[in-house]
């Protein structure tokens, strides 16, 4: 199965509710020992109202950079976008790749269409894909184990 995505919510350690919607269909991309590089791309937003999530226009926005990622990335092996964060006043999407400099050009190439945004980004060595294992402990309990198995 491809492009196989879990939407759950979570709490964060703030108490605040958060979106999270990660893939399970991960297995090709993970199994190839150079795609060990996370890349967390970040974009701040003022919530509405007290669960900390995006007025409705904010919303819209979100979506079109999270289109943009998954138009430019498809056919493409420069990144595999892992999980959405969503609550708190941001929107997180996480990346595994094998190269900073290639998710770079992949970021600018998907994003140009777009006006200038105040993004957060954050890479780091995770050879073990801790940050995906532990996100999808938050989703496990939603996850038909079978999706994880037909790869």
């Amino acid at each position: 199965m491809k492009n196989e995505w879990i939407t759950c919510p979570t709490t964060d350690d703030e108490g605040h509710t958060i979106i999270v919607t990660g893939r399970v269909d991960v297995e090709a991309y993970r199994s190839r020992e150079r795609n060990n590089i996370r890349v967390e791309v970040t974009l701040p937003y003022t919530p509405e109202g007290p669960l900390g999530f995006p007025d409705d226009a904010t919303a819209e926005q979100l979506e079109q950079v999270t289109d943009a990622f998954q138009a430019a990335l498809k056919g493409k092996n420069a990144a595999f976008l892992t999980g959405i964060y969503t609550g708190a006043g941001e929107r997180n999407w996480v990346f595994y790749t094998f190269s900073t400099d290639v998710f770079g050009s992949f970021l600018n190439r998907a994003l140009a269409n777009l006006p200038l945004l105040p993004l957060k980004i954050y890479a780091e060595n995770d050879p073990d894909w801790a940050e995906y294992d532990e996100m999808l402990s938050i989703i496990a309990p939603e996850v038909d184990q079978s999706l994880m198995e037909d790869e």
